[in-house]
């Protein structure tokens, strides 16, 4: 077959744009990018330590927020992720029973704690402890939880009302929610008197106050474990999760009020 001159040149500049294409980081820093599925509680925390993560290692962690019942569901239908970060031991161990994690790698990152909320201009005054007086305080009103049965948040609440003992007089009374951060807009929003979140996510949001700390001797202790997923062939990820027990991100934890238990 005759190539003209035409063609060659053309054929050239294809080959030369084609490589031009191929070169650089963008294309290779692509391909080691991870993915991170992380408790709704963690968001504000996680995203300041991916952009620190991005400028120091020219890698991005594209990370999905969920409860952890719901991202440990996702897991096991075998979603792709590197990395995953609960905020509880139960749903780790749903994922590590059923070995997608690499056990090695699994370790607790994080402490925190539950606080009652409510409206920032609500007047409302309690003193959380034994037979507290909550279910007068909601009134004709809901206490906004996140779901009791499987959402680590709402499991915690569930636990400190019981042992505190006014279960049995609010249970009636729970708006339930898909996760911590959906239930913290119901009372930011003010479609809820009172709410149970982390003190984290109170921290985050101008639209609540926070009306009480829950005993920490109320409810099982709130942890946070990390591991990387066992599907996961990418070095980064380990070395994100590195980067997260590290000296520079405990900074960026302890601002958003989370207790560092990893180093």
């Amino acid at each position: 077959m005759r190539i003209t001159r035409r063609g060659w040149l053309g054929a050239l500049l294809a080959g030369v744009l084609g490589a031009a294409a191929g070169f650089g980081a963008p294309a290779g820093a692509q391909a080691q990018d991870i993915t991170v599925f992380a408790a709704a509680s963690l968001k504000d925390a996680l995203d300041d330590i991916n952009t620190h993560w991005q400028a120091e290692f020219k890698h991005k962690a594209a990370i999905s927020y969920a409860a952890s019942s719901a991202l440990a569901k996702q897991i096991e239908a075998g979603a792709p992720a590197d990395v995953f970060i609960s905020a509880d031991l139960d749903w780790m161990k749903y994922v590590a029973d059923r070995k997608l994690i690499k056990p090695e790698t699994q370790s607790t990152l994080l402490g925190n704690r539950i606080v009652l909320v409510a409206p920032k201009e609500s007047t409302v005054q309690l003193t959380i402890g034994p037979n507290f007086e909550l279910a007068k305080a909601l009134g004709d009103g809901h206490l906004a939880m996140a779901d009791v049965k499987a959402v680590p948040a709402g499991k915690y609440g569930q636990a400190a009302l019981e042992k505190l003992g006014v279960w049995d007089a609010v249970k009636d009374k729970i708006a339930q929610a898909e996760n911590v951060r959906a239930t913290l807009a119901l009372v930011s929003r003010g479609e809820a008197p009172l709410g149970i979140v982390y003190q984290t996510d109170a921290a985050a949001d101008t639209g609540v106050r926070i009306v009480g700390t829950f005993p920490a001797d109320s409810h099982p202790p709130i942890l946070y474990p990390v591991a990387v997923l066992a599907s996961s062939s990418k070095p980064e990820a380990q070395a994100f999760v590195d980067y997260l027990k590290s000296a520079a991100a405990k900074p960026l934890f302890e601002k958003q009020g989370f207790t560092v238990v990893a180093q």
